[in-house]
């Protein structure tokens, strides 16, 4: 394929300020098309990034044989629909994570991309842990904690603490789905190092109920929680507490803690990005040094490029990886709702 052509779907935040920079540093690639939810802003967009084609509907530019892959930067309500079809026409696929609505939607969009294995089905990673990831993972490896007994996992801020902020899309449940808070991007962090739950114990609160929507401005139902608090059970005993919230000041913020029967490891994943450790019989904690050759860095787009090109298979973050999240995160809604334990993999009833 000598130029790859890309149409993309929802150019927002993200996509200006990484896919788009982020595909036009790779050698013979053209951002050729654009749709947004408008064609005034579809306009805007394609005159901003010099964009030749644009489209009234998505599913004109997913349907246009002059494209051979498709970006969906749109909300997750779109990422299934968008996703299948353009797998089914041939084209690949990277999508923003939250990778869809529910399990269901996930399954489907695997299953999609089972069916078209010469294609490249990828979903935005988490950015999380990237920089130090492979050194977590090779302590972990070398035995640094011993026997893995607990996790802790903490996304806290104080985004929507104000009564008054209008609702953010990502509190829309008809936009976002079982999605919520930062629990979907941190558990697909976590699960890079350690076993996926086996069960999962889960309560949620709305602090806020009624929001302003920023667009009509009639007060809204929030669909989302403003706070999630899971207990987990992993395989080999080992247990996991996770606190989301984003309406408490001064929380710990985003961290990941994983204790085990000879020492301990702590990411402190932002703002801070600092990985600590200690030892039995250390007194406190130091930062652990991550060697040049283990730091990671962001390579979405390259990556994406190259797996088209065969050079490479994606490792952030395939279609499966997905499924295990939002199987996690149905999970978490589903126990809040029954008051019970969910036991995972979910079945497919």
């Amino acid at each position: 394929m000598e130029t790859i052509r890309i149409g993309i779907v929802g150019l927002g935040a993200n996509t200006r300020s990484k896919h788009v920079p982020g595909l036009r540093q790779c050698e013979r690639v053209e951002i050729v098309g654009v749709c947004n939810r408008t064609m005034e802003s579809t306009t805007r967009a394609a005159d901003e990034f010099s964009i030749p084609h644009r489209y009234a509907h998505w599913e004109q530019l997913v349907d246009d044989p002059n494209i051979d892959a498709v970006v969906i930067g749109t909300w997750p309500y779109l990422h299934c629909p968008i996703a299948v079809a353009a797998l089914e026409l041939g084209k690949h696929v990277l999508t923003e994570a939250r990778m869809a609505m529910n399990v269901d939607e996930a399954r489907h969009m695997v299953l999609a991309a089972d069916a078209r294995e010469e294609l490249v089905a990828q979903i935005v990673p988490s950015p999380f842990g990237s920089r130090a990831g492979e050194t977590v993972k090779r302590l972990l490896a070398e035995g640094f904690i011993g026997q893995l007994r607990e996790v802790v996992v903490l996304g806290t801020n104080n985004a929507m603490a104000d009564p008054n902020q209008p609702i953010h899309w990502r509190q829309v449940a008809q936009l976002s789905g079982v999605n919520m808070l930062a629990l979907g991007i941190l558990h697909e962090t976590l699960i890079r190092w350690v076993p996926d739950p086996i069960r999962v114990q889960a309560q949620l609160s709305v602090f806020t109920p009624h929001r302003r929507d920023p667009e009509s401005g009639a007060t809204v139902a929030v669909g989302t929680p403003d706070s999630a608090h899971v207990l987990t059970r992993l395989p080999g005993n080992a247990c996991g507490v996770y606190h989301l919230s984003s309406a408490i000041h001064h929380g710990p913020g985003f961290q990941i803690h994983l204790y085990g029967s000879e020492g301990t490891l702590k990411y402190l994943l932002a703002p801070e990005d600092r990985l600590l450790g200690g030892r039995q019989g250390d007194d406190e904690l130091t930062e652990i040094e991550v060697p040049d050759t283990e730091i990671g860095r962001w390579r979405v787009e390259e990556e994406f490029i190259a797996a088209i090109r065969g050079d490479e298979r994606v490792k952030f973050t395939d279609f499966a990886t997905g499924l295990r999240y939002m199987e996690f995160t149905e999970a978490v809604a589903r126990s809040a709702q029954s008051g019970t334990a969910i036991d995972l993999p979910l079945s497919e009833s």
